[in-house]
């Protein structure tokens, strides 16, 4: 199962796993560009896709797709959690509506699918998890921006979980790309003209990445080596420094998001 899986990285797991002989579901919000990918990805591989349509902030479309990760009669192998959003705004300038939807997407969605799935792949002894996560949960890179708080929870919840059901044979990752070429940032209105192309991903190179840290045991994956460096310097960078140089994603410094 993959959520998100229309756009970005959750599009690339989809075409990667479909082109690994994986017969699929695929979950995202908009229906008929769904319906489109399945087929597509059915017609090209020969394997059978399904497609649901929910939507993950919503408590019922959640339910739906945990009530499907929960059928035994149709066991599912392998989550990747990849949907997900962040907000064009500093956290004083949004609303409660907004913050809301964002942590049940971005959190509680993870935590309920994931919770979803692993009852049985650890009766089963085999299945795994990946939940795609961000460079930017390692530190204060957007001061106002609440996103990098959420992913900091999905990386560090997953490598929890992880922990847990490693002696059962089942495994838990968290993916955490830096940045990477997809509708994330138009979809959130965030203008990322003066971010230098070297430091873009493909979500295609991501997701071959995150494979195969997983089949390394890894429990976080930081694809591509100038993030590897990166999150090095973040998680050993003291605090005040961080302060005193932290700029969100569209260049402005923090004061400047009040």
């Amino acid at each position: 199962m993959v959520t998100g899986a229309t756009a970005g990285i959750g599009a690339a797991f989809a075409r990667r796993l479909a082109a690994d002989g994986y017969d699929l579901l695929l979950v995202a919000r908009d229906g008929e560009r769904l319906a489109a990918t399945a087929a597509e990805l059915a017609a090209r591989h020969g394997n059978r896709i399904e497609a649901l349509s929910a939507d993950l902030a919503d408590d019922d479309g959640c339910g739906a797709v945990e009530e499907r990760l929960s059928d035994a009669s149709a066991p599912v192998d392998m989550l990747v959690n990849s949907a997900g959003i962040s907000l064009n705004r500093s956290f004083l300038r949004s609303t409660v509506a907004d913050e809301s939807r964002l942590l049940r997407l971005n959190v509680h969605a993870v935590l309920r699918l994931t919770l979803a799935a692993l009852p049985g792949m650890t009766e089963r002894r085999h299945g795994a998890v990946i939940n795609v996560s961000s460079v930017a949960g390692f530190g204060p890179v957007m001061p106002g921006s609440t996103y990098p708080a959420s992913k900091a929870w999905v990386t560090n919840f997953s490598e929890s979980v992880a922990q847990s059901v490693r002696p059962t044979g089942v495994r838990v990752m968290a993916l955490c790309p830096g940045y990477t070429r997809t509708e994330f940032h138009d979809r959130a209105g965030i203008n990322m003209s003066t971010t230098p192309d070297w430091l873009w991903l493909r979500a295609d190179d991501v997701v071959r990445d995150a494979l195969r840290d997983l089949d390394r045991d890894r429990l976080v994956s930081v694809p591509d080596w100038k993030y590897k460096v990166a999150v090095f310097g973040m998680r050993h960078t003291p605090g005040r420094l961080w302060r005193a140089v932290a700029r969100d994603a569209r260049g402005r410094t923090g004061r400047e998001n009040l």
